[in-house]
């Protein structure tokens, strides 16, 4: 068996997308299937189908993260998460001390689940919280309810997961009344390691853009957006956390291996339908749909969706814009310091010295104006 789109790379991170979900949340343009009862075995199947067609234990390195994203991964229950895992190990190896993640919804963190989690390898978990207000929680489409994230916290601190990281949703519509800084407090007084915010976004085809196309709902203005993201930025500072990327936050020690190998440019292999991966030259993705994907791997073809080259152009692009996202920042040459002179005057940004040259860091007003400031030094550096 061969494939013309087999791992071409060494890598040490993998991401594995996990489709499932109970229902659709309100915001949500993801590649999801909604099921009742999940398919855990054929999904499990598939995995070790995929590693096959793709030869991933040919190329594969030592892997320092795995990444269960979705979806629901969770939605797997604790056999499906065995089982996977499983058949991943069929494939390939990952070191002692690895970061092995599992994205969790509130309503399936139970001292069993974590229990079995933690005995297939499991040993953070990223809870998507979303909101500690019920009635933000129900026009989410959320499962569950402020008492049950509570809960979900307490299970996997009780089941030894030691890295636990809580998602929350800001600049909700207005008419809700949210308060956004009682969302934060509730969720600093749980102590998580690790902390990712978004914020909100009307998409196309989602339950929000009907109604937003309706009518029914309006975004919150930009100056709220705005408002919520500094509030943010000062509590969790103020609490220990450390501000690492523009919408994540970690106690010393325990910054997202996983995510910050994306923002570093790393290879990364990707797995599952929809999945996305890089091998350091072409960006690859597989076949959204669960179905299409399952059906791709049993007739043993790969589930290739589409793939793209990397030009000069893009990598330079992509070099900015990953750089500008975290406080690490990106090397820049004495004429881009000049470029950008005035931003540092706005308070955007700051040149710092770096080993005999300087490194330009964004401000987390910066980050509030991320899109326009990579794409005008793209376009700088690329004329250069």
């Amino acid at each position: 068996m061969t494939s013309r789109h087999a791992v071409r790379a060494r890598y040490e991170h993998l991401y594995l997308h996990v489709p499932f979900c109970a229902r659709r949340c309100s915001y949500c343009d993801f590649s999801i299937a909604v099921r009742r009862e999940v398919p855990w075995q054929q999904y499990a199947r598939s995995i070790a189908r995929e590693c096959e067609i793709r030869q991933v234990g040919d190329h594969a390195g030592t892997l320092r993260t795995v990444y269960l994203g979705g979806g629901t991964p969770s939605r797997l229950g604790p056999e499906g998460v065995r089982a996977t895992m499983e058949a991943l190990r069929s494939h390939v190896r990952w070191r002692d001390d690895a970061e092995i993640t599992l994205e969790a919804n509130p309503e399936d963190v139970t001292a069993d689940a974590v229990r079995q989690w933690r005995e297939a390898g499991i040993n953070r978990l990223s809870i998507g919280v979303q909101s500690f207000d019920d009635l933000v929680l129900s026009w989410m489409h959320r499962v569950h309810d402020a008492a049950v994230a509570r809960r979900a916290v307490q299970a996997a601190r009780a089941g030894g997961i030691e890295s636990v990281s809580l998602d929350l949703i800001f600049a909700t519509p207005d008419r809700l009344a949210r308060d956004w800084r009682a969302d934060l407090q509730q969720l600093l007084a749980l102590e998580p390691e690790h902390v990712s915010l978004y914020g909100l976004t009307v998409e196309p085809h989602t339950p929000l853009g009907r109604w937003h196309e309706r009518g029914q709902e309006q975004e919150a203005t930009e100056e709220r957006y705005e408002q919520e993201f500094r509030i943010a930025h000062e509590e969790l500072a103020r609490a220990g956390y450390e501000h690492y990327e523009v919408s994540n936050f970690a106690r010393p020690g325990h910054r997202a291996q996983h995510n910050s190998a994306y923002w570093s440019g790393v290879p990364y292999l990707g797995l599952g339908p929809s999945a996305h991966g890089y091998d350091g030259a072409v960006r690859r993705w597989n076949i959204d749909a669960f179905t299409a994907w399952e059906r791709t791997v049993g007739q043993l073809d790969d589930p290739v969706g589409g793939e793209e080259r990397l030009t000069e152009e893009n990598r330079i692009a992509e070099a900015v814009y990953l750089g500008l996202r975290t406080i690490d920042g990106l090397p820049i040459s004495a004429a881009e310091q000049r470029h950008v002179a005035t931003w540092v005057t706005a308070g955007w940004v700051e040149v710092r010295a770096d080993r005999g040259g300087a490194r330009l860091v964004c401000a987390p007003e910066g980050w509030m104006r991320l899109d326009a400031l990579a794409a005008d030094l793209t376009a700088f550096r690329s004329a250069s």
